[in-house]
């Protein structure tokens, strides 16, 4: 690609995105000869590579409908600033991660007022579980989808969407889940500790961390002395701490990323918050239970979900490798029942890591996913401004 200035506008609004695009515009610099501008928001990851965001992206980070109506005025006012800002911008391509219910708004908005402006989306939104219609809406403002589930391409097509590829999941080359996978190659089952995880959010601790007390509790009683470490992060370790000091079994509270990938590699099993950590653990091979509670208006809502499955890993390997427990059949006793099969040579623990070798294996890529999202991002760039790129 020939040296002329490139200025891509980037939204990213959570820790994730911001990780994922400072990873594509980092190869992106490598191949592209000329200088590179950003301009948008997004944390600090996006900001080492020389965006200076618009706002603080935390503002951003919102989950539940119930948090996304509360927060509805504030999100508005972001949306109008982040659109008027780009607009006045005129960059040369707009690079939308994750965080749906801001960055397709502005995307929407911005292709309105700069029709030509190619817009690529990284991370597919998750149309496969709910609201399908999102794929043909998304024709009108996105000319690429970047997916980081092997699965997501085929959903698109079918549902009718935008071209998307599959480029890859930052997990897979992530050099601490690396080590801890290789710390537990022909770990035998027994004597380790179980993980607790009941999620990064207030609302996710607040309701899984009874349950998991009570598996703890089952778990002592029905087979003596045992060690639980539960994971959380800086935020959310006092919450962590009020909400488990009166166990009867205290677990081993540990806090940061290196703790929790330490954790993952010393761990026999693990029961956890649906989500991403439930892929974590199963790429990490970390035998795992998921549970998961949601608010009540998702509750209202149940019957729109479409996904046969809420975890990740199922997904992928199209078929129930992880057990999970949802909303009132979220159980102690049954959490304590599946670590004790999870946590000695039984055939529930051979049936997963099969299935986890099956993951691995449909989660590879030929080249790593920064550098290829970079590549399409630049052969879209090409395709829609011919002359200049």
């Amino acid at each position: 690609m020939n040296g002329a200035p490139l200025k891509i506008a980037v939204i990213a609004g959570e820790v994730s995105g911001d990780l994922l695009g400072a990873d594509l515009i980092a190869a992106l610099k490598r191949i592209h000869s000329g200088p590179v501008e950003l301009v948008g928001v997004g944390g600090e990851a996006l900001q080492a590579e020389g965006l200076r965001s618009l706002f603080d992206f935390s503002e951003l980070s919102i989950m539940g409908i119930t948090q996304v109506l509360s927060r509805l005025p504030k999100l508005y006012t972001l949306i109008r600033r982040t659109t008027a800002e780009i607009i006045a911008a005129r960059p040369d391509i707009l690079l939308i991660i994750d965080s749906p219910d801001f960055t397709h708004r502005v995307a929407k908005r911005v292709r309105t007022a700069l029709p030509d402006l190619p817009v690529v989306n990284y991370v597919c939104p998750s149309v496969w579980a709910w609201k399908e219609y999102r794929a043909t809406r998304m024709l009108g403002y996105v000319d690429h989808v970047l997916a980081v589930l092997p699965f997501e391409p085929e959903v698109m097509r079918t549902l009718g969407g935008p071209e998307t590829t599959y480029v890859g999941h930052r997990l897979i080359a992530d050099p601490a889940l690396l080590e801890a996978r290789r710390l537990r190659a022909g770990r035998q089952p027994g004597n380790g500790p179980i993980l607790l995880l009941p999620g990064s959010r207030s609302s996710e601790i607040k309701n899984l961390v009874p349950y998991f007390e009570a598996a703890a509790k089952e778990l002592v009683a029905r087979n003596g002395p045992m060690r639980f470490i539960l994971p959380t992060v800086t935020h959310k370790e006092a919450l962590v701490r009020e909400m488990t000091a009166g166990w009867a079994v205290k677990p081993e509270i540990v806090v940061g990323a290196e703790a929790k990938w330490k954790a993952f590699a010393e761990a026999d099993a693990a029961m956890a918050a649906s989500g991403t950590v439930i892929l974590e653990l199963a790429l990490a091979d970390v035998p795992v239970v998921s549970a998961y509670k949601v608010d009540w208006i998702m509750r209202l809502l149940t019957s729109t979900i479409k996904t046969w499955t809420g975890a990740l890993p199922n997904l992928i390997a199209d078929y129930a490798v992880v057990p999970e427990y949802l909303n009132d059949i979220v159980r102690g006793a049954s959490l304590a029942r599946w670590m004790e099969r999870l946590s000695a040579d039984t055939y529930q623990l051979k049936a997963m890591k099969e299935g986890y070798d099956l993951i691995w294996q449909r989660m590879q890529t030929e080249k790593p996913p920064g550098e290829h999202a970079a590549e399409i991002l630049l052969d879209v760039l090409k395709k829609k401004k011919p002359g200049r790129f």
